[in-house]
């Protein structure tokens, strides 16, 4: 047999009082019920631990010897107890972050930083990657959680941590620079550079309606994958785009941003409903609380 937690525990505790009746009153249970485990984990052990005489109860040889080997016992216990109830906290174990490339630059480092600090011990992987593999990672479990632009697709659950202002990029030297805001339905007559409408099916179903709405159908005459060659476009004369606020720290030459009016644009953290695991709830609950009180379009 061997000796179970309990029975260390009472060893330990009369050890270090010197006494049974004090051991006792300690353990908040009765002196006989000490007696009959320490007598049990002498049998168990085939040593006697302790002697008792008038002048009280002191470790025996082999009593001394098992003292720090019982210990270490107990200790690594706790240490196994407060590594399970650390990680039902969330507060150990590993998160594998995406981040939509438009939203990197300025999301990433904000969110990487507050949850090194509230949650030091957390292992967090980032990946920069495009729409339509960040979905599906959720889906398939590459990713736990994600921050990208809606619309997605149902079966996701999100929640809005920033909303910034979507403007009209233009180039620098064109005849609206001047405007403090623009309309859509003012740039009828504009050539367009966009994504792909592969890139992401919903995206640009939502672009046109926006369009419909404001009375045409836009001249797309190029068409770029990524948020800097899309500016890259606008800055060699190319033609104009649509961007949120935010993208302007990706390219600060040759182009200019004009606010469309009544436009807001929201970036969203996305996370599979099945996914039950702590570190997920406490990521969740850290941007949270980080998107109530910082400005995530603004920081970096």
């Amino acid at each position: 047999m061997t000796p179970d937690l309990r029975q260390l525990r009472y060893f330990v505790a009369v050890a270090e009082e010197s006494s049974f009746t004090q051991a006792a009153a300690r353990l908040m249970i009765t002196q006989q019920s000490l007696s009959q485990q320490i007598t049990a984990l002498e049998r168990i052990l085939g040593a006697r631990l302790f002697d008792r005489d008038s002048r009280g109860t002191k470790l025996t040889d082999i009593g001394a010897l098992f003292l720090p080997e019982a210990r270490a016992v107990l200790d690594r216990a706790d240490e196994a107890v407060t590594v399970i109830r650390r990680a039902l906290r969330g507060e150990t174990g590993r998160l594998r972050l995406a981040f939509l490339a438009t939203v990197a630059n300025h999301l990433l480092p904000p969110v990487v930083r507050a949850a090194r600090e509230r949650l030091p011990d957390l292992e967090l992987s980032t990946e920069e990657t495009a729409i339509g593999p960040l979905v599906g990672g959720l889906f398939d479990g590459r990713y736990d959680l994600a921050f990208t632009r809606p619309p997605y697709v149902p079966g996701l659950a999100s929640r809005t941590v920033a909303t910034e202002q979507v403007c009209a990029v233009l180039p620098q030297g064109h005849p609206l620079t001047d405007r403090t805001e623009l309309t859509l339905s003012q740039l009828a007559d504009e050539r367009w550079v966009m994504t792909p409408r592969s890139s992401w099916e919903p995206w640009h179903q939502k672009f046109e309606e926006g369009f419909r709405a404001a009375g045409f159908t836009p001249d797309i005459v190029a068409r770029d994958t990524s948020v800097q060659g899309l500016l890259g476009l606008v800055a060699a004369g190319v033609g104009i785009t649509r961007l949120g606020w935010s993208a302007h720290n990706l390219r600060r030459t040759g182009v200019v941003f004009i606010p469309l009016a009544g436009e807001r644009m929201p970036t969203e953290m996305v996370w599979r409903p099945g996914n039950n695991s702590p570190a997920l709830r406490r990521m969740v609950e850290v941007v949270t609380d980080l998107a109530a009180t910082t400005d995530l379009t603004a920081t970096g």
